[in-house]
């Protein structure tokens, strides 16, 4: 294991020197949605059913059963996807706590999240609680859907281009004489060849056939909104009203945050990055570098999907990722906490 010194953060909060650091947990963002999931942790494992009906309670609305059963299209929604995916992490982490004997604060030594996924990483890291940050989600997920009018904006991810040569295209790709007020910025820099841009959709649309002109691969996501660009302006507004009405308290552990790619557990400084990250790029390659550099060898990738082990595991395959999801996942992990 190695060591880590560590004297403070730019805004001074300290959490220690010759920290000893192993393990991160971090949690999935929005496209990691799938209908069915939670549905075994809550068939295996109480305190998970428990945990959906705490936030079923909290938004008033039987969310669980449509992560459990659908229909996809509803659970796809942004206003549902994204309390969803996180309601599906918090579950594995009250399973661990209660049938595990599980600590955060002992076990973990960083929390990160991917654009909605900080939210998970914060109430896991008990700077929020579980029904606060679902009622966050709820609205944060509705204010991105209607910042933007359906069709009016577009992602797409180019495959083999790092996030300079992203940035480059993303430019030209902008600057359009018919549309020269129309965006195309970098929403995603998730691991070495692997960069999402978003914007208004003939942007998009020019990077794409830009990209393929010059050989590379470019997917349009299957998302209703460009999220992480200028575009989300109104609901990083909406965001910033909705955390002022919200305590938050230091994480037990750190949070490396998407907006810097560095750690912090001080909680205005936490604020402003979850408003700044609607608009701003993901930098999640950064972030698992920064673990890397801090000592972490082992991350955890905790509720839906596999998508941030494998990420993680782009970054860097020196580093262990795996996924904690499935009944099996945890009852395995639990035996080596």
């Amino acid at each position: 294991m190695t060591t880590w010194t560590a004297s403070a953060d730019r805004d001074g909060c300290e959490w220690g020197n010759k920290f000893r650091v192993k393990r991160a947990f971090v949690f999935p963002g929005q496209g990691s949605q799938m209908v069915g999931m939670g549905s075994a942790l809550a068939a295996a494992f109480a305190p998970a059913r428990r945990l959906f009906e705490e936030v079923d309670e909290a938004l008033s609305q039987n969310l669980s059963r449509l992560m459990f059963e659908g229909p996809e299209s509803d659970l796809t929604l942004t206003e549902n996807a994204q309390p969803a995916l996180m309601a599906a992490s918090l579950a594995v982490i009250r399973v661990l706590e209660t049938e595990g004997g599980f600590t955060l604060a002992r076990d973990v030594a960083f929390v990160a999240g991917h654009s909605l996924g900080e939210y998970s990483a914060l109430a896991a890291a008990r700077a929020v609680t579980v029904g606060d940050a679902a009622r966050l989600l709820k609205v944060r997920g509705q204010a991105m859907q209607r910042a933007v009018p359906v069709g009016e904006g577009a992602m797409a991810a180019l495959l083999g281009l790092d996030v300079e040569r992203a940035n480059a295209l993303a430019a030209e790709a902008a600057h359009d004489e018919i549309n020269p007020d129309e965006v195309c910025t970098v929403a995603n820099d998730n691991a070495p060849g692997q960069v999402v841009v978003s914007g208004h959709r003939g942007a998009v649309d020019r990077a794409i056939r830009i990209a393929r002109t010059r050989g590379t691969r470019a997917i349009t996501l299957p998302v209703s909104a460009p999220f992480h660009s200028p575009l989300m302006v109104p609901a990083a507004e909406v965001m910033q009203q909705a955390l002022g009405q919200v305590a938050l308290c230091p994480p037990v552990v750190p949070l490396v945050a998407n907006v810097s790619a560095t750690a912090t557990r001080d909680p205005s400084r936490i604020k402003c990055g979850l408003v700044e990250q609607v608009t701003a790029m993901v930098r999640w390659r950064e972030s698992i570098l920064f673990l890397k550099a801090a000592g972490v060898e082992e991350v955890f990738e905790i509720g839906a999907g596999r998508v941030l082990a494998g990420l993680v595991k782009r970054v860097d395959p020196n580093i262990s990722a795996r996924s904690i999801g499935m009944p099996a996942d945890v009852e395995a992990v639990m035996k080596g906490f």
